[in-house]
């Protein structure tokens, strides 16, 4: 889940992600369906509370301790990224009842419907996979599977969408999460695939393939690897995950271990970065960085690897949308391998010399998806599965992005499957001579303070530094338990020095009336 406050770039030398006891996963040592075996070995035979046992974890397990930080409950299907939630629940007081619309209550939610596993024990009330959510939403999902949307018959509040599949090999209806928590609905399905490794390959559903080792249909495998990989683990997961542990005596190893994923079922790593723009593997996989739709054939499309990592492209693609309906082109499949830090540019074939020197691209053709015009969706593909987009699927015929190139915005720190014309910058019609070339980072939007912390990790002492001065902020430092641990009102560069914290991360809120931002520390 991506956190409502930018998480900013924070010096991190390393990040431990969950707080396991020390030993947890010792005897996770294989690979693939080896690691996934030893695994389930580790986290099988859980207390469980029972099904209405499930309300009283939800009090510690899914509070809104790092977003609005105001102690409602958070839930999936309702929480909005970067802006006011429509509704908020009240733990105890909201709970479900009887519901009409949206924001009467918030229930149980099984990310893998009851009915696959006929409501048995311990399932049924594993609260792993059952986060609470927005009653009316529930409804609303269903027993349909979740994946990609082609067209939405209805979205809620909070963008979340149930339509017709976008999944490769799967026509029937699917429910897309908002993207800012597909990774967190993603490690729930690797969870319930691996806790349940004993009886899944038992159980009908359109996501399953009757395996205990694979589990799911390679169609939505690999949707959940980009979901994974998309929205690496968060804060708010981490502390559900510790609240869930002291609840049921187990953990989601793939929050405390993204790779584990990885090392199971193939695909690119989900990261733990805080921040975007960065040449060291802030990104969670390639990602469209540039887009001109010029005069005539002046067309291109460059794409980035931030990852951390060399990556092959046999597995991805480019397709396009003509005209804002119908289906996706067959596709432009790639070739070769991008570097770390590298960029590949197609451009079409008849592109002007005054505009790029098409030799210089590293693929350059007549194919329809470098004919796009500025009503054209242009997809990234991976594995067939959506990954990033350009423009709109099903948007119609009006223009999002005609005779001008677009650049990304270092502030966008993932390839994102919903197009949002504010991750990115603007530039005139045939402004070519960036593309490949770009080296310097974006300026983020000077309405953002910028804030850095260091040393980080630190022992309990670490100066913040601000970009803009003369301005007062009040600084709050919580434990992952929503705990808080420090409050000081500071006006410029502070030493701050905490005794006697415990080892662990912790979040630092910076604020005052324009500003609302927080860091993750951690302290050794």
């Amino acid at each position: 889940m991506k956190k409502i406050n930018v998480l900013f770039a924070i010096l991190i030398a390393s990040l431990s992600f969950g707080q396991a006891p020390s030993g947890y996963y010792s005897s996770a040592t294989g690979t693939g369906y080896t690691l996934k075996t030893q695994l389930y070995n580790i986290i099988k035979n859980h207390t469980d509370r029972g099904y209405s046992g499930l309300w009283t974890t939800y009090s510690t397990s899914d509070r809104d301790h790092q977003n609005e930080n105001d102690n409602t409950i958070f839930d999936l299907y309702s929480e909005i990224q970067n802006g006011k939630d429509p509704y908020n629940f009240t733990y105890g007081t909201n709970q479900c009842g009887t519901y009409s619309v949206e924001g009467n209550c918030y229930n149980r939610e099984h990310m893998i419907p009851q009915s696959v596993f006929n409501s048995s024990a311990p399932m049924v009330s594993d609260a792993h996979h059952i986060p609470p959510t927005d009653g009316k939403v529930n409804g609303i999902r269903s027993n349909y599977p979740h994946g990609n949307v082609a067209t939405a018959s209805t979205t809620t509040k909070n963008g979340s969408k149930l339509g017709t599949s976008a999944v490769s090999g799967y026509s029937g209806t699917v429910f897309e999460p908002a993207d800012a928590f597909k990774g967190d609905i993603a490690r729930m399905y690797f969870y319930f695939a691996t806790r349940y490794e004993n009886t899944v390959a038992s159980y009908t559903y359109d996501m399953f393939n009757k395996t205990s080792n694979q589990v799911f249909t390679t169609p939505f495998l690999n949707m959940l690897l980009a979901w994974h990989a998309q929205d690496p683990v968060s804060a708010r997961e981490i502390e559900r995950n510790n609240a869930i542990y002291a609840r049921q005596g187990n953990r989601n190893p793939f929050i405390d271990n993204p790779s584990y994923v990885n090392a199971i079922w193939g695909g690119t790593s989900s990261g733990g970065s805080t921040g975007g723009g960065s040449s060291t593997g802030t990104k969670s996989d390639l990602y469209f960085s540039e887009y001109v739709e010029g005069s005539s054939n002046n067309k291109a499309l460059e794409i980035k690897n931030e990852t951390g990592a060399s990556i092959s492209l046999s597995s991805y693609s480019i397709k396009k949308q003509t005209n804002g309906s119908g289906s996706w082109s067959s596709g432009l499949a790639l070739t070769g391998s991008l570097a770390n830090n590298g960029k590949f540019v197609i451009v079409n074939s008849s592109i002007s010399s005054t505009c790029y020197t098409k030799t210089n691209a590293n693929i350059s053709t007549s194919s329809t998806e470098l004919t796009f015009n500025g009503n054209d969706a242009v997809g990234l593909f991976k594995n067939g599965v959506l990954i990033d987009i350009i423009g709109t699927f099903n948007g119609g015929t009006s223009n999002f992005a005609a005779d001008v190139t677009l650049r990304r915005k270092s502030t966008a720190t993932a390839p994102k499957s919903t197009y949002s014309s504010t991750d990115w910058n603007t530039y005139s019609v045939d402004s070519c001579s960036d593309l490949g070339n770009r080296t310097a980072q974006e300026v983020n939007n000077t309405s953002q303070i910028e804030i850095l912390a260091y040393p980080n990790p630190n022992k309990g002492t670490f100066t913040l530094s601000f970009s803009e001065k003369n301005e007062t902020y009040l600084i709050q430092i919580y434990s992952l338990l929503g705990q808080k641990v420090f409050e000081k009102n500071v006006t410029s560069e502070n030493e701050i020095q905490i005794n006697n914290l415990t080892q662990g991360i912790y979040h630092v809120t910076v604020s005052n009336q324009s500003n609302n931002k927080t860091l993750r520390i951690i302290v050794e």
